[in-house]
């Protein structure tokens, strides 16, 4: 029998009632044991006993009925006040069943809705962003926010019986519903009015101060490109433009050096500055004064930290991110969100080599102070990786110290290079290790050089990078924000160097007067400029051909290079075939699929089959995709019309801006290609192509 069925009675009330029934067998016993002991008192006991008998039996049959009116009235008053207060209540409470009709609603609620007969058909008529759905396990509160006209609630919901949701003695009493089975489900709706505190919350944020560092990027290469009389003019210029646009939002700047600024503002101003896109880079841009060179600017911006000091911290690592990803662009860090702007430009070649003077002679002491060195680039390593270790293995050599090199996997685009080093008695037998070798050499007496990336998870092997404190990181790709190298003691990253071997190069040339490079060490360094460099036609700069120059003095041979990395018929042949089935996307984006079935290194070939896609007349771009190892890797490739770097980004890879690349673990060519012709599409709509 269910609890709705139950007759007043039973249960714990009928129990109590029954209890001067359950003494009279108690007084029974007594004039039983009187009885032995003494007749006459047992009879007079006996007499007593039969009166209060007679008492109990007529007060219990005939003020029982009474007795049940007066419980049923109590609960009913009792019930009325319940309904009532519910009705009543303050805060907004509906009872809805599975479908979202709207079962009963108390007054609170009904005037928040307004149209009840709306709601009766389904709640979400006047709440739409109700998902009454979501309340789908029994017993548990599900809580969001949503808004009724101008008003924002704090909902909660939970899934309740019918039956439970009526009669739980925990629970206030509920009006008469829908008629429903008694095991029917309900959904319970609290609305807590949360506006108010909305919005002095949304007040209290867009009232906190947010920290942002702006730096001109080439302020001495622009002041030394216009004639000294002007110079003074130049600089005001500049000054007046970062005032300006700063002024419209209430911002305090202060220049604490020729070519930076601190700047402070309130967080309600970040939205409107992100919706221009941080306009003042491009008004920067424009200060013409018979300059040769444009000014660009980055400005590293933080918001969202507890204290000021931690906002200054991350607006400095935020500046150095900006720099290093080739600077003319603002990194915002929103808590652990960073968001970049700008950075389309290719990064501007610096013809000052006091940076790389300053970098050889910190390595220099840092490979002194300890006892020996081992080396890695990235997976898979290329010429360029394979170059500039070898480089730097050279320099510890020189300076005394043993050296090693992590290498997990011989590619076919190294074979030829690591030939002359292994097996050749001028070089140690154990110069190159795998990484159960290494992770047994490193220690915290160990130099860890990572040239060629600045991504932990690129590496031959990431664990190396917490065995010791000691790191140096030597690359000439843009950082991505949270995925770098930032335990490095030296961190030399040059985004506007064509490859690693060019940096390594200048590093050998002012470490010290000993260093002699080898012959086949000279050609490691060379194969890796010209192959990032495309031989010589990407991203090459005066400093690019310098470094060629010194290795040629050192016994760098063309000759060998080209025959070493000269291809056969069927990789030919694949080349060939890829090229031929290209698709032109929006008439001037080369995509094609290099399946390299059967060859080598089939990732090799799609790099330079996006090579050679832009000699085809009117190609902005290219990108290849190639299946390998359970993931499509895509090469992208352009001249100057299109930064693949920022498309990379947005598939997870990187590059440059003329040359980069991604993976996609677990795609198709098919699923690949449509999301490469997506992000294509994107970054048209919203200007940035």
């Amino acid at each position: 029998m269910s609890k709705s069925k139950k007759k007043i009675g039973s249960g714990a009330i009928g129990r109590f009632l029954r209890w001067p029934l359950i003494l009279s067998v108690v007084w029974a016993c007594l004039i039983v044991h009187l009885a032995f002991v003494n007749t006459q008192a047992a009879i007079y006991a006996g007499a007593y006993f039969a009166a209060y008998l007679l008492l109990v039996l007529v007060y219990y049959f005939v003020r029982r009925a009474h007795l049940q009116r007066e419980l049923i009235a109590y609960a009913a008053d009792y019930h009325c006040v319940q309904s009532k207060m519910l009705s009543e209540l303050e805060i907004p409470f509906a009872v809805l069943d599975e479908s979202g009709h709207l079962l009963w609603g108390n007054d609170e609620f009904l005037e928040i809705i307004e149209d009840e007969r709306a709601a009766r058909k389904n709640i979400q008529n006047v709440i739409p962003s109700l998902p009454f759905k979501k309340a789908s396990d029994q017993g548990k509160d599900v809580e969001f926010l949503t808004e009724v006209g101008e008003r924002k609630y704090r909902a909660v919901m939970r899934r309740e019986n019918l039956q439970d949701a009526k009669q739980g003695s925990d629970e206030l009493a509920l009006p008469e519903l829908v008629p429903l089975e008694d095991d029917a489900p309900v959904i319970m709706l609290y609305l807590h009015d949360e506006t108010e505190l909305r919005h002095y919350m949304k007040e209290n944020q867009e009232e906190k101060a947010v920290v942002a560092l702006l730096y001109v990027d080439n302020y001495d290469e622009v002041l030394e490109s216009v004639e000294e009389a002007r110079r003074s003019m130049l600089t005001a210029l500049v000054d007046r433009r970062v005032s300006k646009y700063m002024s419209q939002f209430d911002a305090l700047v202060k220049r604490t050096e020729p070519d930076k600024y601190l700047i402070l503002f309130r967080a309600k101003y970040l939205d409107a500055m992100k919706e221009n896109k941080f306009q003042i880079m491009e008004d920067v841009k424009s200060v013409k004064i018979g300059n040769d060179i444009s000014p660009t600017i980055s400005i590293g911006i933080s918001a969202g930290r507890k204290t000021y000091t931690e906002n200054y911290e991350a607006a400095r690592a935020a500046i150095d991110l900006a720099l290093g990803r080739g600077g003319d662009q603002t990194v915002l860090r929103e808590g652990e969100n960073i968001t970049y702007f700008g950075g389309k430009n290719a990064s501007l070649e610096k013809n000052t080599r006091v940076k790389a003077r300053m970098k050889a002679h910190a390595l220099k002491e840092l490979i002194e102070a300890k006892d020996h060195v081992v080396i890695m680039g990235h997976a898979m390593g290329d010429a360029d990786s394979l170059g500039a270790a070898i480089g730097v293995y050279r320099i510890a050599k020189t300076l005394g110290k043993r050296a090693y090199i992590v290498l997990n996997e011989r590619t076919r685009t190294i074979r030829p290079l690591l030939g002359r080093f292994e097996n050749n008695p001028e070089y140690e037998e154990e110069l190159f290790v795998r990484s159960e070798r290494a992770k047994e050499l490193v220690d915290a007496e160990t130099l860890l050089a990572v040239v060629d990336t600045n991504r932990p998870n690129f590496t031959e092997c990431p664990q190396l990078l917490n065995q010791t404190s000691t790191i140096v990181n030597i690359d000439h790709h843009r950082r991505i924000g949270g995925e770098t190298i930032d335990n490095a003691v030296l961190a030399y990253v040059e985004p506007f160097a064509s490859s690693a071997c060019e940096m390594v190069c200048e590093i050998l040339q002012y470490t010290g007067d000993g260093i002699k490079l080898k012959p086949a060490e000279a050609d490691a360094l060379y194969a890796g400029i010209i192959i990032d460099t495309d031989h010589f036609l990407a991203k090459t700069g005066v400093r690019t051909f310098e470094a060629a120059a010194y290795l040629r003095r050192n016994g760098a041979d063309m000759s060998r290079i080209r025959k070493a990395f000269r291809s056969d018929r069927d990789e030919v042949m694949f080349r060939a075939n890829a090229i031929g089935n290209t698709e032109i996307y929006r008439g001037c984006y080369a995509i094609g699929q290099c399946t390299g079935e059967g060859m080598e290194s089939p990732t090799v070939l799609g790099a330079q089959v996006a090579n050679e896609l832009l000699d085809i007349t009117g190609i902005k771009a290219s990108f290849v995709l190639t299946p390998f190892n359970d993931k499509i890797y895509i090469s992208a490739r352009s001249i100057d019309e299109l930064n693949v770097q920022l498309f990379c980004e947005r598939l997870g890879g990187g590059g440059n801006p003329s040359v980069a690349g991604a993976q996609l673990p677990g795609a198709t060519l098919e699923e690949a290609t449509e999301r490469v012709k997506a992000v294509l599409d994107e970054m048209t709509e919203k200007g940035e192509i």
